[in-house]
């Protein structure tokens, strides 16, 4: 059963985590939310021991909601340490979750690489994690190059994984929303064909 969060327990909830937090932003209105909710608790038990499932009614959890920029639901965001890391918008199936988080959790697996063969590394997982989640990594090379480049100098510089097609604020919560793969890709891929750097296309 997951966790209930409110603006009252969110940070208390999140603080007292070791691992890695999905956070379900739901309402009990929403029907695509009521879709979404069995296939994150069946992933939440396929991941049984690498992550926890917690859920936050808008309701509940107003102001929470807002200071992690939620618009429109269901979003999920991942939290690691009790700050955001990545999330993603609207209704997802099953695969393309696991695989939006398998990516993330890899992340630990750079460490010790070289620069270039983190870029490999990359661009080999966003390779993978496209063709599973229904499109293609940019077909041009230099392009993802560029990209990839520009995602590792903001990492040196910030910490995070930024997209370097956007401006990094320094507000840790709306950031988040800009981590590789960012949270608005599909919808941008969907509508124009492309994410807006143009790491992925239809």
């Amino acid at each position: 059963m997951a966790i209930i969060l409110t603006d009252e327990n969110f940070d208390k909830e999140m603080n007292s985590s070791v691992k890695p937090v999905l956070v379900d932003f739901f309402a009990d209105w929403c029907e695509p939310c009521s879709m979404l909710a069995p296939i994150l608790e069946k992933i939440e038990k396929d991941f049984s021991g690498k992550i926890i499932l917690m859920k936050a009614n808008l309701d509940s959890a107003p102001k929470t909601a807002e200071k992690f920029g939620v618009e429109k639901i269901p979003t999920v965001i991942l939290f690691k340490a009790g700050k955001p890391v990545s999330g993603f918008v609207g209704l997802a199936g099953e695969d393309g979750i696991k695989d939006w988080l398998e990516n993330l959790m890899k992340e630990n697996s750079e460490t010790g690489l070289g620069e270039e063969e983190k870029i490999d590394e990359f661009i080999k997982r966003s390779r993978e994690y496209a063709q599973k989640s229904g499109f293609k990594l940019n077909s041009d090379e230099s392009a993802v190059q560029r990209v990839a480049k520009g995602i590792f100098a903001n990492e040196k510089k910030y910490g995070k994984k930024y997209c370097p097609c956007r401006r990094v604020a320094g507000n840790e919560a709306e950031d988040a929303k800009k981590i590789c793969p960012c949270i608005w890709h599909k919808d941008e891929i969907e509508k124009d064909g492309k994410c807006f750097c143009a790491l992925f296309v239809k």
